[in-house]
């Protein structure tokens, strides 16, 4: 079976890692991959469900959610292949990027969902 590109220029990299190493690499970018998903599912059911908020500011907010969710499932797998190129090449981790983005994105969306629960 022929390996994707980037698999391919991965493996070239150093050596492999202790494999304990990679899958708990693998979990944390899964458990980002799970919070991506939550704020998407979260995102579509605001649109869906919350109708006691301005249809603008349900769409406002159902998109923030949406977009941020998406945002974060990027940033993980750029951040797990950092990682994993890391630990191949025995280099010290990438810092976390990733919590900025989650902390400040879900501060953002809190304070929409704020406004619009005070401005109905």
């Amino acid at each position: 079976m022929r390996a994707l590109r980037w698999t391919r220029r991965l493996v070239e990299q150093g050596s492999d890692p202790d494999p304990r190493f990679s899958f708990a690499n693998e979990r944390t970018f899964l458990a980002w991959i799970r919070t991506s998903l939550a704020l998407i599912a979260t995102g579509i059911g605001v649109d869906a469900f919350a109708t006691d908020l301005p249809t603008w500011g349900r769409r406002a907010l159902a998109g923030f959610l949406v977009v941020l969710g998406g945002l974060l499932s990027v940033s993980a797998f750029r951040r797990w292949l950092g990682s994993e190129v890391a630990l191949r090449r025995s280099l010290p981790l990438p810092t976390n990027q990733l919590a900025p983005i989650i902390g400040y994105g879900l501060s953002i969306g809190a304070a929409l969902a704020l406004v619009l629960v005070v401005l109905d």
